[in-house]
């Protein structure tokens, strides 16, 4: 009987239209990795894409939780880190390093149920997409204003790694120097890293010391903007502004943003809508853009530039345009081409006025 009441009791209490319903509980957050090439620091590569985290997480409070994991190197280990966190219920995974591109794959192949991007990669999977920017965009309008603020003529470039990428940024800095000064040079030196900070402020060093008063690069540190603040030299900025580490020498800075593409793929996991694919984006889609000007740089050089960028931005302007010619004298591009994604996205060469071999 004591039974039979309780039962009753309880039907009443749970199921009468006086009292409410269990309720549904709450849907987890998105778990999102991200894996970092070089420690997190101030300016530079990673710090750009820390800051597209950031702003995921600020574009969806409470839908998303993101961890990242920094200074991992390329290869085994970064298929461990990527592992571990697929492992860990990460349900998006962003790689961002070239060398990150076969560990993802791999890792991709087993976890079927995650997405994974690979930014700078080019291979694609299933749950595996490709993004890129337009680099060279920002490259050339930073090499305008190296040409126009040059009084050597001569520039340098430290650089990571002969891929495409890069490549891309040191014939597109010599074009867009070119453009305004035809008598420019440029100077190259490769580190075969991505991170190492005193290989390349020592690269860097060298360079001023051949009559060098402008320099670029392509490596993840400050390192090259301080050696320039260092030597009273001029310097473009890469990935973030860096007039912290250089506050004398940045004559200009290129920088990515990540914000808005990683956002965009968070919400295409969050409503079912994500699709591998490529994205390559660039000046148009906000992905790089060029300002954060020295102080030294004339108001007439800083309007130049801003114009050309807005060029860039409309299709008025491409910055691999022939006639071009490799720095063997060879013509890759003849006069009235303009050269294609595919060419672009595979080149392998460098530009007259580049003085150096890939």
């Amino acid at each position: 009987m004591y039974k039979n009441l309780v039962a009753a009791f309880a039907a009443t209490c749970f199921f009468s239209p006086g009292f409410s319903q269990p309720t549904t509980p709450p849907k987890e957050p998105l778990k999102i990795g991200f894996v970092y090439v070089a420690p997190l620091t101030e300016a530079g590569w990673v710090r750009q894409h820390d800051e597209g985290r950031k702003a995921v997480e600020a574009a969806l409070p409470g839908q998303v939780k993101t961890t990242y994991v920094e200074n991992v190197p390329e290869g085994a280990d970064a298929e461990r880190v990527i592992r571990d966190l697929a492992q860990q219920g990460h349900q998006l995974i962003f790689t961002p390093s070239f060398g990150y591109m076969e560990p993802t794959l791999k890792v991709a192949r087993d976890f079927p149920g995650v997405k994974f991007e690979s930014i700078t990669g080019y291979k694609t999977a299933p749950n595996v997409a490709t993004a890129n920017a337009r680099y060279y965009e920002g490259r050339y309008l930073a090499g305008i204003a190296a040409g126009r603020m040059t009084k050597t003529d001569t520039a340098g470039y430290v650089a990571g790694f002969p891929i495409p990428e890069v490549l891309q940024g040191i014939n597109a800095f010599a074009l867009g120097m070119r453009s305004v000064n035809p008598k420019a040079q440029v100077k190259v030196v490769w580190l075969n890293a991505w991170f190492d900070p005193p290989r390349e402020r020592d690269a860097a060093m060298s360079l001023f010391d051949q009559g060098v008063d402008v320099i670029a690069f392509h490596t993840g540190s400050t390192a090259v903007m301080a050696a320039a603040q260092a030597r009273g030299k001029m310097a473009v900025g890469y990935h973030s502004d860096m007039r912290k580490a250089g506050p004398d020498a940045q004559i200009i800075a290129v920088t990515h943003h990540w914000g808005a593409y990683y956002t965009q793929r968070a919400k295409a996991v969050l409503d079912g809508s994500w699709k591998s694919g490529t994205v390559w984006g660039g000046v148009k889609e906000g992905m790089v853009s060029v300002g954060h000007f020295g102080a030294s740089v004339p108001q007439a050089v800083q309007d130049e530039v801003l114009a050309r960028q807005r060029d860039i931005a409309s299709g008025k302007l491409k910055p691999f345009s022939g006639p071009l010619q490799d720095n063997q004298g060879k013509s890759v591009l003849a006069a009235g081409q303009t050269m294609g994604d595919a060419e672009i996205l595979t080149m392998n060469f460098l530009v007259v006025g580049v003085q150096g071999k890939k």
